[in-house]
């Protein structure tokens, strides 16, 4: 009952990976997030290490002192090169579509990788982007590998019936 009851209020995110950019639609609303996926992580005095910056921001960010740009979405054969970093922007970019609500219901996400598809996904790249989305806070996640959605013809039941994942 829980689980139905929350799929009534959850929005919809369509995610759009590139190599150098992510596009992140609330199907709901229209708001975007369109950014490169860049994540700054500074060094502490004490050896600890902070995120300082997400997405453009980051690029303004590595002039700091002790700072190492990450791109979690840039590797020579995969599209997703570092999981954790990926999933800490996925969550930054999930609470800034989310805005400042008291209460805010976990997204249903449709990933979507742009790019290094040739000969499909293999099924470990597939749980990663769904594991991927669901440790970020989704409720439910696919992954859909095709022609670009266009989000008046959106429908998340159709996609996830497709069995494009």
């Amino acid at each position: 009952m829980y689980k139905c009851l929350l799929s009534k209020f959850s929005h919809i995110l369509y995610i759009q990976i590139w190599e150098n950019r992510i596009k992140v639609t609330n199907v709901n609303n229209g708001a975007i997030f369109d950014e490169r996926p860049l994540v700054a992580i500074t060094t502490k005095d004490n050896g600890q290490k902070v995120i300082s910056a997400i997405g453009n921001d980051a690029v303004l960010a590595e002039s700091m002192n002790n700072t190492k740009i990450v791109n979690p979405f840039s590797h020579p054969r995969t599209l997703l090169s570092d999981f954790e970093m990926a999933e800490r922007l996925f969550r930054y970019v999930f609470q800034i579509l989310h805005g400042k609500a008291f209460f805010i219901p976990t997204p249903k996400v449709v990933i979507h990788p742009m790019e290094k598809t040739e000969g499909g996904l293999t099924m470990i790249e597939k749980r990663a982007f769904r594991e991927l989305a669901l440790g970020a806070g989704a409720y439910d996640s696919v992954v859909y590998v095709g022609d670009e959605i266009f989000i008046k013809d959106f429908n998340y039941k159709s996609i996830k019936d497709s069995k494009s994942d």
